[in-house]
């Protein structure tokens, strides 16, 4: 999948960020992904939180790999809109459910929560632009 020539190609809001930016930005937000939601799991298999904390982690993780195949190689703005819905859901549901456990976890993913959100909002624009 070429991204940066497919996201090229979608009518944009003016605001929408240069394709370049999406690879720093998220492989800043994995590393904080992956710190925090395996930190989540490890909790998990300690017997430290219950199945019903570790599931919307898993649903969010699910959801996030999920959006680039769907935006990108089914070429698909009305699933990428759906899903990018999903992310956004799975995640606060998430850092809720984990907060009385570590309200750290809560506190490191507020550039993941920043990030989608204006995510949702791109996603959901382009999807109504590029809509035939």
């Amino acid at each position: 999948m070429n991204t940066p020539q497919i996201y090229a190609q979608f009518i944009k809001p003016s605001w929408s960020p240069p394709s370049w930016l999406f690879g720093p930005v998220w492989t800043v937000l994995y590393a904080i992904i992956a710190v925090s939601f395996g930190y989540v799991g490890w909790l998990y298999f300690q017997g430290r939180v219950p199945f019903l904390v570790l599931l919307p982690f898993l649903l969010n993780l699910v959801f996030n790999f999920a959006f680039t195949p769907l935006q990108f190689g089914l070429k698909s703005n009305v699933l990428a809109a759906v899903d990018i819905v999903l992310v956004l859901g799975t995640l606060l549901w998430a850092l809720y459910a984990i907060y009385p456990y570590a309200p750290w976890v809560a506190y490191i993913n507020a550039p993941y929560v920043a990030w989608v959100s204006f995510a949702t909002v791109l996603q959901l624009t382009i999807t109504t632009l590029n809509w035939k």
